[in-house]
This record gives structure tokens, sequence and C-alpha cells, in this order.
């Protein structure tokens, strides 16, 4: 019986989920998988990339927790693609790869003074929080007024954990010397800002909901962000959620913190809508003093325009929570405007051909898929994951004709090649060895979990044992 040999670079849910269907699938032949991760420990952004005060991102691990648990899979941690293993490694040793490497970096903003000391982007500060392991230890928070633009839920995410008080985060997986940062804080002020209104707002119900829960936190909005016009009427009649969000913003309306007048908390969190960035303004030494917006009304189709008439707001930081972007792959086409890989219904195609354009075969890149968003962009939940990988996985089945014959396609040719390279890497039992390490980090301080954050530490725990740390 045929079987196939498949690397999947990236464990996070795409890959891990892609990794799942392709092992319950009906398909006629054996499969052997593979899983590699540029870091030490599994599930991608649901570690690294979700605000640690959402309890319910526990539910989504525990589920690829049981899929990984199961022993069908090979998890090969801390294993850099482009470095430590390359295209050409994988075609000596596999049939095919999918690539589910997602999108990490954040999307350009392009408005004067996204240079200036003090702008940041938001997923730079995601990662900060949530202790990854290649970014500083520190944090700057010597502000005490800060933007947050965008109206999405990083946008809340971010917000929420500017103005949350870090005593509040205890009961979390937030790392130590987040906490300790975060205690120090001097932000007293976060305005967010949005260019569409109310009824237009990316972000959930459920995390609007929590922002409007924290403790010793005035929730700041503007009366003349709430005169909706027939269309924003319209989507509040039609659509739950928006009309859930409605029904948040205007009880929060009725508090005593409406138009800037704040009530007894020491902080506060202003909620701009209409409100078009222009610039963020700098100080006479390069750092950020104020964020300079264009006012924008309703356009009577669902969207907005500009009226014109500028504002400023006095900040000394602006957080910059406009999307996410992917990352290209050494030896892997990429496509610059879009931030994914070029493909086909998760095939992917050479550089410069077209996804829209199935009559010609000779485009498609045998033997390389993709999936996640890397795949189709920084878009939709779990559910669009699931659904993506299903698509991939059908092409990976029905392309056997197209796989590669690799030269040594045996299980251990693998790890011999990574430790003939002085690899580091880390496996299934070094993630048990890890997680209960950090399990027991946060029951000796009353938590649930502390998360070990520098890569040389985790690594040693993974491979040594809990002892280690």
């Amino acid at each position: 019986m045929t079987k196939l040999r498949l690397a999947i670079v990236g464990a996070g849910p795409a890959g891990i989920y892609a990794a799942d269907i392709l092992l319950k699938a009906e398909r006629g032949f054996e499969v052997s998988i593979d899983l590699f991760d540029q870091l030490p420990a599994p599930y991608g952004l649901v570690r690294y990339g979700v605000a640690p005060d959402h309890p319910r991102i526990k539910g989504i691990i525990t589920a690829l927790r049981e899929v990984i648990d199961r022993g069908d899979i090979r998890l090969f941690g801390n294993v850099r693609f482009g470095e430590d293993i390359t295209l050409d490694d994988l075609k000596k040793h596999y049939n095919a790869v999918i690539f589910a490497t997602g999108a990490v970096r954040d999307a350009g903003l392009d408005i004067p003074g996204v240079e200036l000391e003090g702008s940041y982007g938001a997923a730079d500060f995601v990662s900060w929080f949530d202790g990854h392991p290649d970014v500083p230890r520190t944090w700057p928070l010597e502000a005490a007024s800060v933007a947050v633009i965008g109206n999405g839920n990083v946008a809340l995410d971010v917000s929420r954990m500017l103005a949350k008080h870090a005593d509040d985060l205890l009961p979390t997986e937030i790392p130590a010397n987040v906490y300790e940062v975060l205690k120090n804080s001097a932000v007293t002020d976060v305005h967010v800002f949005g260019r569409r209104g109310p009824a237009q707002v990316k972000f959930t119900p459920l995390e609007l909901r929590e922002l409007g829960e924290l403790r010793d936190v005035d929730m700041v909005l503007y009366d003349e962000d709430f005169d909706y016009d027939e269309a924003s009427k319209a989507a509040i009649a039609s659509n739950k959620q928006v009309m859930v969000i409605d029904r948040v913003l205007q009880k929060w309306r009725e508090r005593p913190s409406v138009n800037g007048q704040g009530g007894q908390a020491s902080r506060r969190l202003h909620l701009h809508f209409y409100a078009k960035p222009l610039e963020i303004v700098g100080d006479e030494n390069g750092r950020v003093a104020g964020i300079r917006y264009e006012r924008t009304e309703p356009d009577g189709e669902g969207g907005v325009r500009g009226t014109g008439e500028t504002r400023t707001v006095d900040v000394q930081a602006v957080y910059r929570a406009v999307g996410y972007f992917g990352t290209p792959l050494p030896g892997v086409p990429f496509d610059k405007k879009r931030g994914t890989i070029p493909n086909r219904e998760g095939q992917v195609l050479h550089r410069g051909s077209s996804s829209s354009d199935s009559s010609q075969g000779h485009e498609v890149m045998s033997g390389v898929y993709a999936t996640g968003w890397i795949k189709r962009g920084p878009v939709g939940l779990i559910g669009h994951t699931k659904s993506d990988a299903m698509e991939t996985i059908k092409r990976v089945i029905n392309g056997q004709g197209s796989w590669w014959n690799p030269e040594s396609p045996s299980e251990e040719s693998v790890v011999e090649l990574l430790r003939s390279r002085g690899i580091e890497y880390t496996n299934l039992d070094g993630w048990h060895n890890l997680d209960q390490h950090e399990l027991a980090l946060g029951e000796a301080e009353g938590r649930t979990r502390i998360k070990v954050v520098p890569r040389d530490e985790m690594v040693r725990v993974s491979n040594d044992g809990p002892s280690a740390g």
C-alpha cells in the first residue's frame, strides 16, 4: 500500500486540524505525519496570540491537545523552517508539505508618524503579554494616555490589557515579567479609534461586553456617535450580533461617564467612532505626542465618508491594531499584497500564477500545500480554519500523482538530520514536561499556570524534565 510521508510546518490550530482531518479521512493509503514548529511549544496563536484573560480559549487547546496526544502525529518543536530545515530537506524526506504558518506580523498603516518612538504594532504587544520567547522581556508603559487604532477583537484585547489592573490578571496564566510591568503601568486613559460607526464594528459582542466588566475602569462614550442613519438602524434591526453590540453600548451610555466626563474610576476607556486616523503627531524629540483624525459620517450605504473636520487627542503612545500579515517563507511563493501563499484550494501555485485560473496544471507547485491564515489571509475564526483544512486535505489526497519521491522517507532519517545539525528540537514528551512544569509553577503561586518565557529555558525543561527548571 502507498504511504504518504507528510510534513506540516506550523503547530497551531491550522496545522493540527489538517493533520487530524487527514488521519480520519478515507484515503486508500497509509499516512505518517510530522508536525514542525519554530517554537518549543505547540498551539501557535492560541498560546501566543490571545489575551490570557480569555478562559474559553482553553476549550480550543483541549481539543488540540486531544489530537496531538493520540500519538499518531510526531511533533518537532524549536525547528525553524528555512534555517534548521529547508524545502529541499523536506523533499528528501517527505512526499508533501503543508504550510500552516499563520500570520503573526502587523499589517501596515500608511499614515505619517508610524515610525515615531511610542508607536507600536498590536501584534508585538500581544506577543509580549502572551510571553512569546522571541520578544523582549520588558515593555514601555510610561504613557498616561494611549491610543489604540482599530475596531476589531485584537484592538479590544489590547485596550483591555492596557486598561485592566494587573492584580485582576493574576488568576490567568500571565507570565511573571508581564505582571510586574503591568503592575507599574502609568496608563490612566485608553482611547480606541475606529473610522466607522458603532453599527459597523468588527469585534464580537462577547469581546465588547468584557470591556464593561473591568474593575475600576469607566467606559466613556460620545453622544455624537449615536445619531444613527437609516443603514445603521437597518443593520441593528436585521443582524442579531449588531443588535447585541448596540444594546451593550446603549447601556454604557446610561452610566455617568458620557462625553468625556469620567465617573469615580482611576482609569478610563474611551470609544471614539467615526474617527479616521490621519497622523500620529510627534514632539520635538521624535516621540508620540498625539493622534490627529478626521471626523467621518455615514454615507447612506453602510460605509462612511470624510467630513473635512479634523481633531487631535493628546496621547503619548499609539497601538496599531489594524490586522495581521503573513511572513514569506524561503523557497515558497508569496503574495506581497495579501500576505499569503498563492494557492488554489490549498495547493500552492508558482509565483505569478492566478488562483482563479484553474484551466492549467503547470502552475501548480507539486507537493506543496497551504492552510489557515497563510492560505486565506488573517480573517475568520476556528470554524473557518477547519473548513480551510478540509479543502486543503482534499487536494492532498487527490494529488497523489504529483507527490514528491523522497530519497530517504524513513521516519528515523529526519531525526538523524536534525541531530546531525545540532538542532535542539523538542517533541511531544517534551511538551508534556513543559506543560507540567508551568502548571506546577502556577500551583505554587495559587494560580492555574505560569508560562515559561525564555526559549532556552523552555527547551531545557522540555528535554530534561520539569526538574531542569
